[in-house]
């Protein structure tokens, strides 16, 4: 995760960053965010058969296999489980590009970055340590979007980084 919160801090403070999700369509950007999932879902479904037969190995060792009905529950708490920390991820990160963007970027920047096409459109005015932050449409779509591709990368790496598989799905695993 550091290496992805440092390549997410540098895309956030970037121009070209803000000028794409200020232009892009309420619909595309949905459109992108059901993308996302969809292929997070997609890659965590992918490998469930494979972790749900390693846990019925450990799990029946010389017992009686799982029935089918067995499996599909097994996968299922683990499809959910893994489902709700890439869902915690994203929205923790996506809650910390919102508070680095109230912190860091005012109405000066917003407008040198993006006026140039339309103005911010303001939601919440605030008043932190004597600099007067703002939350915009824009600032929410730009940490939006860093969240669900986050979200995406946290999704394979999970599955596929050992580290990952140690630290997210290790513990699940034990427990079941």
């Amino acid at each position: 995760i550091p290496l992805l919160m440092i390549f997410s801090v540098v895309l956030f403070l970037t121009t070209e960053m803000w000028q794409v999700f200020t232009h892009v369509s309420g619909a595309s950007l949905a459109f992108l965010g059901v993308l996302l999932v969809v292929l997070g879902a997609a890659f965590l479904l992918a490998r469930l058969p494979s972790e749900v037969r390693e846990l019925e190995h450990v799990a029946v060792a010389g017992g009686a296999p799982l029935e089918r009905r067995q499996r599909l529950n097994v996968g299922l708490v683990l499809f959910v489980s893994q489902s709700l920390q890439v869902l915690t991820v994203s929205l923790a990160v996506g809650a910390f590009f919102v508070a680095l963007g109230i912190v860091t970027i005012d109405n000066h920047i917003l407008h040198e970055w993006i006026s140039k096409h339309h103005d911010p459109d303001v939601l919440v005015t605030l008043r932190v340590l004597g600099h007067q932050g703002v939350i915009t449409a824009d600032l929410l779509r730009v940490s939006g979007a860093i969240a669900a591709f986050t979200g995406l990368y946290f999704a394979i790496s999970m599955l596929t980084d050992d580290v990952y598989r140690r630290e997210f799905l290790g513990e699940i695993t034990s427990e079941m």
